[in-house]
């Protein structure tokens, strides 16, 4: 399967004809709580930062990401701590809270809903080391869902799963036969499915798409408890032969039309150069207003660390601003030297 063509039934769905906003000037115009007690089953970020490729466990309990559907209708990585059985799989555990009104809904945080179809059972996960490859067998229920929602369906299994270590490529079976596209739609999944799939997918203003290129960029949204979250967007761009300081420039101008997203980066600061080498991609920031000392806010550089290693697929980031690497963000972090990326993203628990 080419991924052209998974665009392409979005373009002409009419899913990408989004016009580009200009954002304000503020980082966010609805600062998330530092601190909030919530009531049961309502949500508390417990880390800033979370790696959705990486899995902690804490005593008897282990850290899974999950793809799920915020209240706006995106998805986002919700990074949530559940006990594994001693015959449960990972994989399959994080697959199994994702249905809705499953035996796991109490344990999803507020303002966050699964997105499998009501009834699914995963009746499998199988991994395939050599390959990278996860293939999860769904059961005849996976089937029964509205039409709109099968490409975020699609999605969330796709980068839950590649949210496991060691996993790139996803196969989707329905009753132990691998499905060639999607029942309700015709989604084309015949071959492996990886990130380049996308997520939430838009267009900037004016693309051609036969000459565009898609760029993975991250921002802010709140929950109802008003706590902090990133965003992934996959974003149609036009193609340049510099993907990644492409992405940085789309971070800079900020969510598109009406999306109930805030920009992580102010619009003055100007990307100069993206360049790459080893296992490092350095991005070179122009920023006017900076004066030596003061602190660059912690959830921009994580942003760009975020950014950079998905459309990169490096492992760290050397961020040099007006030239310097002398700084530190508003979590007393320094970049002096490369950052991996972040650890935890989208931390919760219930």
């Amino acid at each position: 399967m080419t991924y052209n063509r998974l665009f392409r039934r979005a373009a002409l769905a009419g899913v990408l004809a989004l016009p580009i906003l200009t954002t304000g000037c503020g980082l966010f115009s609805q600062p998330a709580s530092e601190s909030i007690d919530p009531p049961q089953n309502s949500t508390q970020n417990v880390d800033a930062d979370i790696n959705p490729g990486q899995t902690v466990t804490e005593g008897n309990q282990s850290q899974m990401t999950l793809y799920l559907k915020d209240r706006n209708g995106l998805l986002a990585p919700v990074t949530v701590l559940a006990t594994l059985g001693p015959d449960e799989k990972l994989g399959q555990k994080a697959l199994e809270m994702m249905v809705e009104g499953g035996a796991y809904e109490s344990e999803i945080p507020d303002g966050f809903e699964a997105v499998l179809p009501k009834g699914t059972t995963v009746k499998g996960l199988s991994l395939v080391p050599d390959q990278k490859l996860a293939v999860v067998d769904f059961s005849k229920s996976f089937t029964d869902y509205n039409v709109s929602d099968e490409r975020k369906i699609v999605e969330a299994i796709t980068w839950t799963l590649t949210s496991l270590e060691g996993v790139q490529n996803v196969e989707i079976d329905l009753e132990g036969q691998k499905l060639s596209e999607m029942p309700q739609d015709g989604l084309p999944i015949d071959d492996q499915l990886t990130r380049a799939v996308g997520i939430n997918l838009e267009a900037a203003d004016n693309v051609d798409y036969s000459q565009s290129t898609p760029v993975t960029i991250y921002f802010s949204a709140v929950t109802p408890d008003n706590v902090q979250y990133y965003v992934p967007v996959t974003r149609l761009v036009t193609r340049s032969n510099n993907k990644a300081k492409t992405a940085i420039e789309q971070l800079i101008s900020g969510p598109l039309n009406d999306l109930p997203l805030k920009a992580v980066m102010t619009p003055d600061v100007l990307v100069k150069n993206v360049t790459k080498k080893n296992d490092v991609v350095t991005v070179e920031l122009q920023d006017d207003s900076y004066q030596q000392g003061q602190q660059e806010p912690a959830e921009m550089l994580q942003a760009v660390v975020l950014a950079l290693t998905e459309n990169t697929g490096m492992s760290k980031v050397q961020i040099k601003l007006n030239g310097k690497t002398d700084f530190v963000d508003t979590n007393n972090k320094s970049y002096t030297e490369p950052v991996s990326r972040p650890e935890h993203v989208n931390a919760f628990k219930s």
